[in-house]
């Protein structure tokens, strides 16, 4: 049975008349959005990353701060979204940075729960750079949690994956926490 007709289904199910005006194309519709959210699992790390690993004899923390992600809660299948921060200490390799974004949609865009979507985004780090350190944060809003059940509107879930210098070096754990919580001045 295709996606479309499972979500017609759905529709009658739920108590609407799939064949109102307004409902015509809403199968299919459906179906190509869930292809779009889901289309990690049609992604390899390893191709994302590409040929965008670089020696450079560098080991000063690299942080990308405030990526944009959107996922789905694999329990409900309603969104959750909010900001990823990591950074890693290069051992002799480097990534292009846009890379680094990539893999945290490759992640992002499969049913997940935000604990392991934060561990996936570092390990794959971990295992591309083999760095002295990795740092996942990411802190999201559940529209599970916002739209049913506790309807806890304001409620943010933070979760964190620290590898190798960030994990048993305080002062790096701390600089890195530093960073991501006082940023920059931010650009008007």
């Amino acid at each position: 049975m295709a996606l479309s007709d499972t979500i017609r289904q759905m529709l009658k199910d739920l108590g609407e008349d799939p064949q109102r005006e307004g409902l015509l194309k809403t199968p299919e519709r459906v179906a190509q959005s869930l292809g779009f959210l889901t289309r990690g699992y049609r992604e390899d790390p390893v191709a994302v990353i590409n040929d965008a690993v670089f020696t450079e004899d560098n080991r000063d923390m690299v942080l990308l701060r405030d990526v944009d992600f959107f996922s789905m809660c694999e329990h409900h299948l309603l969104p959750f979204f909010g900001k990823c921060h990591l950074a890693y200490i290069p051992n002799h390799k480097i990534i292009g940075l846009s890379k680094l974004a990539r893999v945290v949609d490759l992640y992002a865009r499969r049913l997940q729960v935000q604990e392991r979507l934060t561990k996936q985004i570092a390990d794959t780090i971990q295992n591309a750079l083999e760095p002295l350190g990795v740092a996942v944060v990411m802190e999201a809003e559940h529209l599970c949690m916002q739209m049913r059940g506790v309807e806890k509107q304001n409620a943010v879930a933070v979760t964190s994956t620290l590898l190798g210098a960030f994990k048993d070096n305080p002062c790096t754990r701390s600089e890195f926490l530093d960073l991501i919580r006082h940023p920059f001045a931010k650009r008007g």
